[in-house]
């Protein structure tokens, strides 16, 4: 009986709270990725991204460079790679992270991106890149997700 009102209350926290989200690095070049946590999203195989929503995202990182710029650049896999606009691609500006960037340190991105209703109901792995002045990865999270009604 206890172990299954921990599992709920688990499950309740996680819905109402940021969870970790089931995230690969992707090919991060200068950092590493600390965690991944998306609203909603509680440790499942595939983040589930509800249609005419919003999905906010905390990305913990780690620079192993200095950099006075960071882009976010997004791309969704359905068997291609498809660039995917953010309404914000400054990763200085309202992030929660203040640019410039210094190796060595551990910093929180936090985003938040729309979930179209126009969107089609599908499968799809999100690559979430973080980059530097010179282009190259910061960090690349490869979230496993799939757009739901």
């Amino acid at each position: 009986m206890n172990s299954k009102i921990i599992l709920i209350s688990t499950i309740f926290l996680c819905f109402e709270a940021f969870c970790n989200a089931a995230f690969s690095d992707c090919g991060s070049e200068v950092g590493s990725i600390v965690s991944v946590d998306i609203i909603g999203c509680d440790d499942k195989p595939r983040c589930p991204l509800k249609k005419g929503t919003n999905a906010t995202m905390n990305i913990t990182f780690k620079s192993n460079v200095d950099t006075t710029n960071l882009k976010a650049v997004v791309y969704g896999v359905i068997g291609v790679k498809i660039p995917f606009e953010l309404p914000n691609d400054d990763g200085c500006k309202d992030s929660g992270i203040v640019c410039p960037i210094k190796a060595g340190e551990t910093y929180r991105y936090t985003t938040t991106m729309p979930i179209l209703t126009s969107y089609p109901r599908v499968t799809v792995d999100i690559l979430w890149e973080l980059q530097n002045d010179e282009g190259k990865d910061i960090i690349c999270a490869r979230i496993p997700s799939k757009i739901v009604k």
